[in-house]
Order: structure tokens, then sequence, then C-alpha cells
């Protein structure tokens, strides 16, 4: 009565939160710049051009407090600057310089930590950030996407998601296709974009099609961290050439970049030179920074590629404790030079705040906003991708299904026709169990390797309020049913016969019925793994381990009777117990085994009763995996929503601020 109640109680609240998980109305979402539900303009989206948009920034301190909450250590030190429309702005720098770090503070992408302080101010036409109404693109160095949709499915399912309901099939297929042509993708439209098991497109063409579903929102602002790594010099020079026109086009483009080629560096418009976390140089690119450096007694050399001479200019030197000395030395000479010479003043000016009021006003938030898409137009989209990916990954399928044919002729083979025999029941018991280990694990695997390189796709995509979490777990759970109850199926259809065990086509279906079950409890299960995992490493280290917890207490090795009284709840929540006690009922029952002594065995229900497994149901066993799978998927609800990405908010300076950091 104890475990029915406990179940019963399970039961109840895996439902309530798995209702809440597919008609909640999602979770509120990220930034104002970001996810921005305001009317689409349709001019926009024909071409029509973006809102120019000025960022301006000033005193931009960030830096890492240490245990008293004192500040350690800058990573940017009382920035000020401006990035114009129209014109491409790079932010160069060695590593550890701060370019990165400045980039994400003025996309409002720095990550959220107790351990850092940021402090400064940002402006958008002359306006605070927060009053400005203006779209945002930002292009990670990492360019991950669903890897079995073509290009072109790849941005017509963004377009579907993102652009307004209103428009008409024909324009948004019109619209992508422009995208195609603009960025270059035209050739590639109907290839899949491919990962690492599956060759397909460039990364230089991974980086355009990342640019591409970014520019589905008309952004004005487009931000792009490191967008030539991994490249080589001839696909770096296209994405640049890319970014080149799209600042051409009227958006404001600031990118981080590290040492790039002569014909890169020329495609620049301004450049800001960051050496740890200071302004070097900040102005228009091309001839001016090296006429800068010659009239302080840096003079670039003839046919030497100034981004090479700029880049050696500002690093230090750790060759020997000689050249550490005078390369910071230089760098400090550098950094003062340019504070003296430059005055701040000017961003300040009255000039300045007038003009960006003006331009503030083509720019506020309009009062009518566009309804979220319908929770069914998500659903049925997102299931549309699901289903291509499932069913398109071939080699994870074709490994899937040879690894499912391999383990049930090996475990067929060693339990080989087994007969009614007393040692029988040792090895029925046996069978049963490794059968409910190798299903759960098979499918624990494959989503755990997965999963947590979808879920950084899922952040982004939700970070743009294209869709809530409750159309993605629904979907993603039946389009993946087919295929995943087919290794369970070849599984059980080879080892079945081999190891003759009961021979009914009824019992046959149960037991198939059992390990599918149990196989999609087990892939639920993965996908809290993987929502709690920062990486794929760490999921394929967790899973496993919380795996084999529930393989001790499976029913086969502890007995639940003699299960510590801290230790009982793990037999209730394990998904191996479970599908062992179903397959092991639907095994014994009705069978009658040879006896050579009186007190042997007789009976399946019998031994039954020796493991502690009488008196109870194969539909009990298959209803507690189905309460499992639902605790699992709202579990996995709970964590991505509670673990949606937090940026840390930009805050005014403040008097004790700038003391400490005068004084550092």
């Amino acid at each position: 009565m104890e475990i029915k109640g406990l179940g019963q109680l399970l039961a109840a609240l895996a439902a309530a939160l798995f209702v809440r998980a597919v008609a909640g109305p999602g979770p509120a979402l990220l930034p104002p710049a970001e996810d921005t539900e305001d009317e689409y303009d349709e001019e926009v989206a024909e071409g029509g051009g973006v809102p120019p948009v000025t960022i301006r920034w000033a005193r931009v301190t960030c830096a890492l407090k240490n245990k008293r909450g004192d500040m350690a250590r800058f990573l940017l030190s009382n920035l000020s600057g401006e990035a114009k429309p129209g014109r491409l702005l790079a932010l160069m720098g060695p590593s550890g310089s701060g370019k990165t770090t400045l980039l994400n503070v003025l996309a409002g992408q720095l990550s959220e930590s107790p351990s850092l302080h940021l402090s400064g101010y940002l402006y958008v036409n002359g306006q605070p950030m927060s009053e400005g109404g203006y779209k945002v693109a930002y292009v990670r160095q990492e360019d991950i996407f669903f890897s079995q949709l073509t290009v072109r499915e790849t941005l017509s399912l963004a377009a579907e998601l993102q652009l307004p309901d209103t428009m008409s099939p024909e324009r948004k297929e019109k619209y992508v296709t422009d995208l195609l042509f603009r960025l270059g993708l035209v050739n590639s439209a109907d290839s899949i974009v491919g990962d690492a098991k599956v060759r397909g497109i460039s990364g230089g063409e991974k980086k355009r099609l990342s640019l591409a579903c970014e520019l589905i929102a008309s952004p004005s602002v487009i931000f792009a961290d490191e967008p030539t790594t991994g490249l080589d010099a001839f696909q770096a020079e296209k994405v640049m050439e890319t970014l080149r026109q799209l600042a051409e086009d009227g958006h404001t483009v600031i990118c981080s970049i590290h040492q790039p080629r002569g014909s890169v560096y020329s495609k620049f418009d301004d450049i800001v030179l960051l050496s740890e976390g200071e302004v070097v140089y900040m102005g228009p690119a091309k001839q001016e920074p090296l006429t800068y450096f010659a009239s302080l007694g840096y003079q670039c050399p003839d046919h030497e590629n100034p981004a090479e001479f700029l880049a050696d200019l500002i690093s230090t030197d750790y060759s020997s404790p000689e050249s550490v000395q005078s390369s910071q030395k230089r760098i400090e000479n550098l950094v003062d030079e340019f504070a003296n010479k430059v005055l701040i003043t000017e961003f300040n000016s009255p000039v300045a705040q007038s003009e960006g009021s003006e331009l503030s006003t083509k720019l506020a938030p309009k009062s009518t906003r566009k309804q979220r898409r319908g929770w069914w137009r998500q659903f049925r989209l997102l299931f549309k991708r699901a289903w291509m990916q499932a069913f398109r990954d071939g080699p994870t399928n074709k490994v899937r299904a040879r690894m499912s044919v391999a383990s049930a002729i090996i475990f067929g083979s060693v339990f080989w026709r087994m007969g009614k025999t007393q040692t029988s029941i040792q090895d029925r018991m046996g069978l049963l169990q490794v059968a409910a280990i190798n299903t759960a694990m098979a499918a624990l695997s494959k989503t755990v390797g997965v999963f947590p390189k979808e879920r950084a796709i899922v952040d982004r995509e939700r970070a743009k309020g294209s869709y809530a979490l409750g159309p993605y777990l629904s979907s993603k759970l039946l389009a993946e049913i087919p295929i995943g109850a087919a290794f369970p199926l070849i599984f059980g259809s080879i080892l079945y016969p081999m190891a003759k065990l009961h021979p009914t086509f009824s019992r046959f279906a149960k037991f198939c019925g059992i390990v599918t079950v149990e196989s999609f409890a087990a892939s639920a299960m993965g996908l809290t793994v993987g929502a709690i995992a920062p990486t794929a490493e760490a999921a394929m280290a967790l899973g496993p381990s919380l795996m084999t917890v529930f393989i001790v207490f499976g029913g086969y090795y502890v007995n639940a009777d003699n299960t510590p009284v801290i230790f009982r709840w793990i037999p209730k929540a394990s998904l191996i117990r479970w599908a062992f006690q179903g397959l092991s009922i639907n095994e014994f029952k009705g069978l009658q085994f040879e006896q050579q002594h009186s007190y042997d065995i007789q009976t399946g229900e019998q031994a039954l009763e020796r493991f502690s497994l009488g008196g109870i149901r194969i539909a009990d066993t298959i209803a507690a995996q189905g309460r499992i799978l639902l605790f699992w998927y709202s579990l996995t609800y709970l964590l991505l929503k509670k673990n949606r990405p937090r940026y840390q908010q930009l805050m005014p300076p403040s008097e004790e601020d700038q003391n400490k950091q005068q004084v550092e």
C-alpha cells in the first residue's frame, strides 16, 4: 500500500508539471534588446533598409571581485567609444585584452556571475539603452545548427518562427531566397548543414548561415564574436566581405577579431585597439592608426601587414624578463598617450545628445505588439524540425541499429535456447536484467551525447522569443517515438527467439512494449542530465553514473525488502527495477520447471515470490515507467526554464567604484 500510495503521489506531481510544461505560457525571455515582440516592419523585410542606430558607451568597467567583494582584476578599465551605422567597427587586441568582454557588454550578452562587477553607461542614439527600441543580432564563435537540415530548411524554419503570421508564405519564401542570394548561400541552399559525423557545408558557409538566421529579424546592430575563427584565409575574407556589405546596407556592425590578414584589415572602417582592458587607439582604420603611431615613434615597415604591426605593438613579449618589462612599459606609455590626446568629453556634448534624441524618436517602441504565435503553430513547426532531424540522422541511427543487433546476438548466444531446468531460472533472471540495463544505457547514451548541443540552440532561439518550452519538449517527445521505438523492437525481435523465452506472441509483444517504454524513460532521464550538465562531456560522465545507482537497486542484485531505509526511495525511482519486474512477470508467469528434488521450484510464480515479485501486475510496472518518464520530462522543463541564460546588468558607476579604480 505504501508503494502504491507513493506511486500515485509521484504520478500526480509529474502529471501536473507536465501539463504546465505543455500548456503554460512559457518563461519570460531575455532583454528588450533581443526579445522584442514589436510589430514587424514589413518594409524592412522587403529590403527597405533598417533604422540607423548609433551606440555610445562611456566609463565601462568590468572587473573580477575577490572573496571580500573588492575589485581584484580589471577586464575593462573605464572605456568609452562609439559605433556608427553604415560602418564596420573592429575590436582588436591580443588574447586577454578584453575585446570579447567589451563586445558582450555592448551586446548585453555578458554571462551573469556573482564574482563580476560591471558598470558604465550605454546609449542608443543618445538615449539610455533601456529606452531604445532596436533589434540586435549576435553571431557567436561556435556555429551550432540542427545538422540534418539543409541550409534552406534551416533558414525557412527560422523565418516561420520569427516572421509574423500576417506575412504570406510566398513573401516569406521570397525573403528567404533573397537572404540566400545576399549572403552567397544559393549554391549550397539544398546541402545539409552537417556536423563532425556527416560532412556538410564549409565553415565559412556556416558562419554566413549564422548571419542569415540572425538577419531574419532585420536587426539594426550586428555583433560578431571572432567571425574568422577556424576559417582559412579565403573563407575568412568572404565572411568579412559579407559583414562589410551589411555595414554598407545601413547596419551598425561590431566584431571582435584577433589578428586579421591585410585584405581583411582593409575592410574595417573603425577600430578599437585594446591591451589588458585599456584603449591604446580608437578611431578610423586603414592608414590613420599607422600615422598616429608613427608620430609616437613607431613606424610600420613597408610591405608589412598593418594588422600584424598593430598586434605586435600592443602585445606583451614574454620571451624574456627584459622583454616583458620593456613591452609592458611601451603599452603603458601608449595608453597614457591616447588618454591624453583624445578628449572623451565630445561624447557628452549637447550636440551629440540632441542628435541622438532626434534619431531615437524613430526607434521608439511601438505601442502595437504582436502576439506570440499560438501553441499549436509552434508545436507544428518544431515537430517538423524534430522529425527531419531524427529520421535523417543516418550515422547515429545506423550505429544504434548495429549496436541493437550486435548486443541481441551476443546475449542470445550466451543464453542460447534456455530450457526449463532449475539452473535456467537464474539464467532467465540474469538475461532479463541484462536486457533492461542494455536498453536503458543505449537510450541514455544517445540522448546525453546530443542534447547539450541542442540545448545551446534552444537557449539561443528562446532568447529571440521564437517559441516556448512546452511546444519544444512536446514536439521532441512525439517526433522521436517512431525512431526511438525501432531499436528496442530490433533488439527484442532477435533476442527473444534466440534465448527461447516464453514462446507466445502475446508475451513477445509485452516484452517489446516493456523495453520500449523503458527506452523512452531513459531518454527522458538523459534530457534532464543534459539540462543539468554544462557540457556534453559532463553529461556523458554524469548520466552513466546515475544509471549505475539505478542498476544496483534494479531488483536483481539487492532485494528491495533488504534495502536500507535511507535508500528505499531509489528502487521506487529506478526505471531498471520496474522494467526488470515487468519482464520477469511476463516471462515467469505460467512456466513449469523440471523438478529433481522436493524443494526445487516448480512454477514460475514460485520463482517470482522468491525474488519478491509476487502480487505485481505488468500494467503496474508500465504505469510506473510512465510516471518516471513524465517526472523526468517535467523536471527537464523546470530546469531549462530556471537555467535560461542570464546576463550581467550594466549599472551606473558609483563614486566608490571610481575611487577603487583610481587606486588600482
